[in-house]
């Protein structure tokens, strides 16, 4: 395509506005006549928001590709709405060396359909015991800035240390999947009246509480940044509250399914709902939406986690844990936090794009549409309703835990780079989007 004019979208201000589209740029926004060549996209009704950004996303390759691969994760991300995911390190072989981080940012780069930046891991193998090669992956050529052994819990605190000691030099950024181990040995779900109802291991709240406690002290400690995954209970929101009230540098994220599901959800067995952290109480659920909406924590972030039919389709206990999420991020945002007024669409943008961009240091994503800025955008039908099925999902697996259910809004089209990765609802063929 030589340019797009897309018109009458709502923009961020109020107004509706067309945006032009030229060589992956936004040249200009306001009132525009088509050119010669240039492809029209009807905006009418539309909302034309940031592409978004999701800073926790499991791509699975190298290694896991019967699961998901760089091109069905971002295929998937495309038809979400997200232009750029982190992708986590837990592959086989892990991404602590520069040659498997780079190897995952060249899939992205060669796909097309969104910005891939590789996670690092923490440390070796995620095994815990000693720092990976931190300094040679933020110098190479994927210039990793975010680490995690997101799946374990660097549960070392001196290991912890030296990782916030030396991401620090170069303004990197730890995340922590915060799960002290020994209070979690077995844990299949919340730890509460219900697990001892249903006869299943429980997951305590202060197992995260603790790790995050911990963390944010020694973030402080040595003046280094600290994100915490997938925040889940309301003791750990008032953690958080108290480290940012102090000028400690940690940011926060809470995933969707944490802020619409509750531990209710176990009482069938049926382990699409098993995820780590569990799902917790009702009450925990309204924290995390009253501090998503205060900015206790500053981003949302789907942990989508793609597993082949046979990990999902067996007893709770055997089940793996994680659902995917990608495709439903914004539906469940809105229906959770739009739909019942505690977010407005300018926090929507800045929750799901311009935060999570900022936090991973990833530049052309951090700022709202303007003349200028990359052209990553995309366009949502805030009036739609519909209810999900297996057509909704556009990645390798189905481990969703929305099939059936009615959610609000819908992802219209995505612009990645200039080039359109959804377009009127249906995903562009690969070919299309690798060659621009």
């Amino acid at each position: 395509m030589t340019g797009l004019l897309i018109r009458g979208a709502a923009t961020l201000g109020g107004a509706r506005e067309d945006i032009r589209v030229r060589d992956g740029r936004i040249v200009a926004t306001g009132t525009l006549l088509p050119e010669l060549q240039e492809t029209v996209i009807d905006a009418e009704g539309l909302v034309a928001l940031p592409g978004l950004v999701d800073l926790h996303t499991h791509l699975r390759e190298p290694g896991g590709e019967a699961s998901e691969t760089v091109l069905t994760g971002t295929r998937a991300a495309a038809a979400g709405g997200f232009t750029a995911v982190f992708a986590m390190a837990n592959t086989s072989p892990v991404a602590d060396t520069a040659g498997v981080v780079e190897q995952v940012a060249s899939l992205g780069h060669r796909h097309g359909y969104a910005t891939v930046r590789p996670i690092g891991a923490v440390t070796v193998g995620l095994a815990g015991e000693r720092l990976s090669e931190i300094g040679a992956m933020a110098r190479s050529r994927a210039a990793v800035r975010v680490f995690s052994d997101d799946g374990k819990c660097v549960h070392d605190a001196l290991l912890m240390r030296r990782a916030l000691e030396y991401v620090a030099t170069f303004d990197g950024v730890i995340a922590q999947h915060a799960q002290e181990p020994r209070l979690t040995e077995g844990a299949q779900m919340n730890e509460g009246a219900l697990s001892g109802e249903l006869g299943l291991a429980g997951w305590p709240a202060v197992a995260e509480e603790a790790i995050i406690a911990r963390d944010v002290l020694l973030a402080q400690h040595v003046g280094a940044r600290l994100h915490v995954c997938h925040v889940s209970t309301a003791g750990s929101v008032d953690v958080i509250r108290w480290a940012k009230a102090r000028g400690i540098a940690v940011t926060a994220e809470v995933t969707p399914h944490h802020l619409l599901l509750t531990e209710e959800l176990a009482r069938g067995y049926d382990a699409r709902f098993k995820v780590n952290p569990p799902l917790r109480r009702d009450e925990d659920v309204h924290a995390l939406r009253a501090a998503l909406a205060d900015g206790t924590i500053d981003i949302v972030a789907t942990d989508h986690a793609p597993h082949p039919a046979e990990a999902k389709e067996c007893t709770w206990a055997e089940a793996a844990f994680g659902m995917v999420g990608l495709e439903s991020a914004l539906p469940v945002v809105q229906t959770a936090m739009i739909e019942t007024g505690m977010l407005g669409w300018g926090d929507l943008a800045r929750v799901l794009s311009t935060a999570p961009a900022a936090i991973g240091r990833l530049e052309g994503y951090d700022a709202p549409l303007a003349e200028g800025s990359p052209a990553h955008l995309t366009l949502v039908d805030p009036g739609a309703r519909r209810t999900w099925g297996a057509d909704d999902l556009h990645g390798r697996s189905s481990n969703t835990p929305y099939t059936g259910v009615e959610l609000a809004g819908a992802i219209v089209t995505t612009v990645h780079g200039g080039v359109p990765t959804l377009l009127d609802g249906a995903i562009r063929p690969a070919e299309e989007v690798a060659r621009g």
